[in-house]
């Protein structure tokens, strides 16, 4: 199943589907961010996010506590950084999966933010987003293969390896002794 979704081209043509459509939702998640009348703030985002760390089912316990943490002591004090990592992120997420650039940098980094979403305790779209996202992951390159990663990776796999060997004055993958 593996080998099909990381090498068959009618797998690439469903992945670019999954993609286009996990691609809008992080374009318009970002979008209404961006150009919405107020001014995107996670501040109550973070807050709330601090303030309940419960489970549904009635328990005190802090599910999470080392990202409530995280949460409490860098996400709030910084929260004008987040206030612009979160709608421009979600608005590059969109963009890199619709148009199929950089589509495993992009894929990762929507997971991560649906990660962090759902940590904090929304849900919403983003175990979906997440499910979906982990497929397109798992298909690695084949994922962009009708995308701009069709031109861009083949460049960047080049420029990797110049970079490889001036650095390491040897091809990468051949071992020295």
């Amino acid at each position: 199943m593996m080998n099909w979704l990381r090498t068959n081209k009618y797998a690439a043509a469903l992945l670019t589907l999954v993609r286009l459509y996990v691609g809008y939702e992080w374009l318009i998640a970002g979008w209404h961010k961006i150009t919405g009348a107020k001014a995107f703030d996670a501040t109550g985002f973070l807050k709330n996010a601090i303030a309940k760390p419960v489970l549904e089912t009635g328990t005190t316990d802090a599910v999470y506590p080392n990202f409530v943490a995280f949460l409490k002591h860098f996400a709030l004090p910084n929260v004008k950084l987040f206030n612009v990592l979160v709608p421009w992120g979600e608005l590059l997420v969109g963009l890199g999966l619709i148009l199929g650039c950089l589509t495993t940098a992009a894929v990762f980094f929507g997971l991560l933010m649906n990660l962090m979403y759902m940590l904090a305790g929304t849900v919403s779209t983003n175990p979906w987003l997440f499910a979906l996202g982990v497929i397109v992951i798992a298909a690695g390159a084949n994922a962009g293969k009708f995308g701009v990663d069709y031109a861009v990776l083949p460049y960047l796999h080049k420029w990797f390896d110049k970079a490889w060997e001036r650095l390491f004055h040897k091809p990468k993958g051949g071992l020295t002794h």
